[in-house]
């Protein structure tokens, strides 16, 4: 069932949502963007859809939601560890069709890779409800398209703005009751067709160790500074590590966080007696991209890359991802002609 709801009426819908979700939408935050003069867009509680960004692409994406940038494991009490209490709180996320794959990527990760799921990640994802957010054009940098993400019917409601009123397809007999008494309407959320950036996937099977040592990892070895933007802007990066933290108070009292971390990042790949197995930033390059279109697809059967093109907007070196998968394929494609 579909509906065209006035900003206002919608606004009173989301209210009585509030009663039973915590709603999350990405939102644009003055000056805080990635230089001085400019605003950030990352996902917020919202309460009334005039908050909600959906002309511009977020710059993070919803995936901290279930997956937290820093989050307490257990607290540590003299000699007994305790579990946070944790709300059970239900979630309803507005978010893309990219962002929509990115977080199934992420259950692969963490609730289908071996035999124990990750319960911090599920108690949060099994609570999670997604409204897909249609895209009428292609942002700048996506290549969701070549990947495979730009549509999706996995959501519970669809949502196409206009200046003063919503369009909303309600799939998820769920939320059918919020919706009674109003008059419906043919809609179905957009999906972009088409990008201006095509990226050419290689073969894996053609892949071979001759990719490993090639000279195309020395450019980004020269460029990379290291950062990390890439890996916490990225929608499906999810490694982290994890933190002990004492208090100042009481030495024996303290708590475990696990934090976000990233395969660019310094220290990532540190180990005892100071071997460091990835240490120039060529190599960090070289161990995302095939993660990204390799690594993860010959063990889960899909793409971990989803084309939304953060790590291209977000680099401050300016380096861009799908060219470094279109010069990989390359790679692989003359390796053959020669071969």
């Amino acid at each position: 069932m579909s509906y065209k709801i006035s900003n206002s009426k919608f606004n009173e819908i989301l209210e009585r949502l509030s009663n039973d979700y915590e709603i999350y939408a990405p939102v644009r935050i003055k000056g805080r963007g990635r230089f001085s003069d400019t605003d950030n867009i990352r996902y917020q509680k919202i309460s009334k859809v005039e908050e909600i960004e959906y002309k511009e692409k977020s710059r993070f994406s919803a995936k901290e939601i279930p997956f937290p940038a820093t989050e307490t494991i257990f607290n540590i009490v003299g000699e007994q560890l305790l579990e946070p209490l944790v709300k059970n709180r239900k979630f309803l996320v507005f978010l893309r069709s990219c962002d929509i794959h990115a977080m199934d990527k992420l259950d692969s990760i963490f609730l289908k890779n071996g035999d124990v799921q990750d319960p911090y990640y599920k108690r949060k994802r099994d609570n999670i409800s997604y409204i897909v957010m249609g895209c009428n054009k292609s942002f700048e940098n996506c290549f969701c398209v070549s990947m495979g993400t730009n549509k999706t019917d996995n959501y519970s409601m669809g949502i196409g703005f206009e200046q003063d009123s919503v369009k909303l397809e309600v799939k998820d007999s769920i939320f059918f009751d919020y919706f009674n008494n109003l008059d419906k309407i043919d809609f179905k959320p957009d999906f972009v067709e088409e990008n201006d950036i095509v990226v050419n996937l290689p073969d894996g099977e053609k892949i071979d160790t001759s990719l490993f040592n090639d000279e195309m990892w020395e450019e980004y070895a020269k460029r990379c500074i290291a950062c990390g933007r890439c890996n916490f802007s990225c929608p499906t990066c999810s490694c982290f590590t994890t933190v002990d933290i004492a208090y100042d108070d009481n030495v024996d009292n303290g708590e475990r966080r696990r934090t976000w971390a990233g395969c660019h990042v310094d220290k990532f790949t540190d180990m005892a007696g100071g071997h460091v197995f990835r240490n120039d930033y060529g190599s960090r390059m070289r161990f995302k991209t095939m993660h990204k279109i390799y690594d993860f697809n010959k063990r889960f059967g899909s793409h971990m890359c989803v084309g939304c093109g953060r790590c291209d907007d977000q680099c401050p070196e300016y380096i861009s991802f799908s060219n470094c998968i279109n010069k990989v394929t390359k790679k692989v494609n003359d390796t053959i002609k020669e071969g």
